[in-house]
């Protein structure tokens, strides 16, 4: 398997790792993946990790192909649509290789490939994922995670979040220039005040360590009280904030890797939508509860219906995320804590 990125992608291809070894118990399943999305996956049962770090290029290929050097490889599920990957899996040793269909193959991916999905218009990445599986004849596509989460981890983020409830805020989607997934300092501080007023729930506030990001979390910290909010961006590691993804209340979060870390772990989402298709990249069990602005953005900013745009098409405004409104992602949050209450076991009265 050759995935490199991202964070929630490789979430999101863990099913179909699931899937293949349902299908054959003793398969062997090497996955040649990013340097970070390693650090989230590291552990994940069954699988060998070939680790490739973008930042050294093709001397890091060389590196991986010489480590592969003596391996022949049944099959090739080449499930990164990038040029970089592609030029990574020609010094792989394989009888074939597997890639997107034609519509959904991008950088010329399909030149690199044997065979092809067949075509699956409009699919979740999730689903386009288990498309692998299913050309290789896989029957149990049922969804299955089971991500590792050492003691340690566990650890490091009772030691963030203290021993009472609390949401995960994931302000920032990515640091990359133009990205305009991210929503408003406000608009988290807002929904903080709310949880706490309300509930008693703090919020714990992640992400990378990057000046944008830290600069969002002292923005955010200044417009809450000091009580409802702990800011732990830049001081988790991936690991860790995995942890304290499966210990929240609920994560709430632009497009992005921990949306999906909190899908993977079952634990609920509000995901804020305005730039991304939700129905091609939201948490994949999670969709119904995301705020979901996506279709108002493309007819107001791209002047056109969803359904004139190629499939997963972003809506590149710095204005789209304004779309969402504070008191929706207050009314998701409200469904999502009503929800988890009424499904948790009702406690028997002690009748003596």
């Amino acid at each position: 398997m050759l995935r490199l990125s991202a964070l929630g992608d490789v979430c999101n291809l863990v099913p179909t790792v699931r899937a293949l070894q349902r299908q054959w118990p003793e398969a062997r399943i090497t996955w040649i993946i990013g340097k970070a999305e390693h650090s989230l996956l590291a552990g994940l049962s069954g699988v060998e990790f070939i680790v490739y770090d973008k930042s050294t290029g093709l001397a890091g290929m060389r590196a991986v192909w010489r480590e592969l050097s003596d391996r022949r490889f049944d099959v090739l599920l080449h499930m990164q649509q990038a040029l970089r990957a592609s030029v990574l899996s020609l010094g792989l040793k394989t009888g074939v290789r597997v890639g997107y269909d034609k519509a959904r193959s991008k950088d010329a991916q399909h030149w690199f490939t044997h065979r092809r999905l067949a075509p699956h218009p409009r699919a979740h990445v999730v689903e386009s994922f288990l498309d692998f599986a299913r050309l290789l004849g896989v029957e149990d596509l049922s969804l299955e995670w089971n991500l590792p989460i050492p003691d340690g981890a566990i650890q490091e983020a009772s030691e963030i979040a203290g021993a009472g409830r609390y949401l995960v805020i994931s302000p920032c989607s990515s640091v990359r220039i133009r990205n305009f997934r991210n929503w408003s300092a406000q608009g988290y501080a807002a929904v903080i005040e709310h949880a706490w007023a309300q509930y008693g729930i703090g919020a714990v506030l992640t992400g990378g360590g990057s000046t944008e990001e830290r600069e969002m979390g002292k923005e955010i910290q200044g417009l809450s009280r000091p009580e409802a909010v702990r800011d732990a961006i830049g001081r988790s590691s991936l690991k860790g904030l995995l942890a304290l993804i499966d210990r929240a209340e609920v994560v709430i979060a632009p497009d992005s890797g921990p949306v999906h870390m909190a899908n993977a772990l079952g634990t609920p989402v509000v995901g804020l939508y305005a730039t991304s298709n939700l129905d091609r990249t939201g948490p994949y069990h999670w969709r119904a509860q995301a705020v979901n602005c996506y279709p108002e953005a493309v007819r107001t900013y791209m002047h056109k219906e969803p359904e004139q745009l190629a499939w997963g098409q972003r809506v590149r405004h710095p204005d789209a995320m304004s779309l969402i409104h504070t008191d929706d992602v207050i009314e998701q949050l409200e469904a999502v804590l009503f929800r988890e209450a009424s499904s948790a076991p009702t406690e028997i009265p002690d009748e003596t």
